[in-house]
């Protein structure tokens, strides 16, 4: 009995995360054709925000693209795997999203966290930091930490459980993220300064 209410308490504490997801696709779309030299044309053609561009994640050794997105949802970019060590995971394919918050330099991140053949699933949210410079785009993935209470001295162990859960988020580590590696500068250009195409 204690295991399976252990496995239902962590389903019900993880509910709200996916909840949260539920503003962007539950899965994730391939585009076709699209790799770092293609991306960086596409990007070229738009007026550019300072979201915008190639960017490298070390910790995955993943090239990625970010540019706006205009779907359905509240969420002003989408994430783009451009190359990857990982022969599992097709370039193109989308494998998160961002959208805005009500401060300028911090964003709501979503990152797929599984997959299902060769598609992403279960897009997972944390907050992301776009430093002044429009250059690195870091974030701190949540983390879970879960005590079991057992308490055999409990008044009326039948009717108040002696066995209690519970989560806590741990506490802060070095955030990962995102290093932008073109254009640098808005292509020598600051991103606060117009571009004219």
């Amino acid at each position: 009995m204690t295991r399976s209410l252990l496995i239902s308490f962590l389903l019900l504490a993880l509910l709200p995360v996916a909840a949260r997801a539920g503003d962007v696709p539950s899965r994730s779309v391939i585009l076709d054709g699209l790799d770092v030299d293609s991306m960086r044309v596409r990007l070229d053609e738009t007026d550019m925000q300072p979201m915008e561009g190639i960017w490298y994640y070390p910790a995955e050794e993943m090239t990625l693209g970010i540019e706006r997105y205009r779907g359905d949802h509240n969420i002003g970019y989408r994430i783009i795997l451009l190359d990857s060590p990982d022969i599992n995971v097709i370039p193109g394919t989308v494998i998160g999203y961002i959208a805005s918050s009500a401060v300028d330099s911090k964003y709501k991140l979503w990152l797929y966290s599984q997959r299902d053949r060769v598609t992403l699933i279960k897009p997972l949210e944390c907050v992301a930091t776009l430093d002044k410079t429009a250059t690195t785009l870091t974030f701190d993935p949540p983390h879970w930490k879960v005590k079991v209470r057992v308490n055999i001295a409990r008044f009326l162990p039948t009717l108040f459980n002696g066995v209690s859960i519970v989560p806590e988020v741990t506490g802060e580590r070095l955030p990962i993220g995102f290093r932008k590696i073109y254009p640098e500068g808005g292509g020598g250009t600051p991103f606060n300064r117009v571009r004219y195409l």
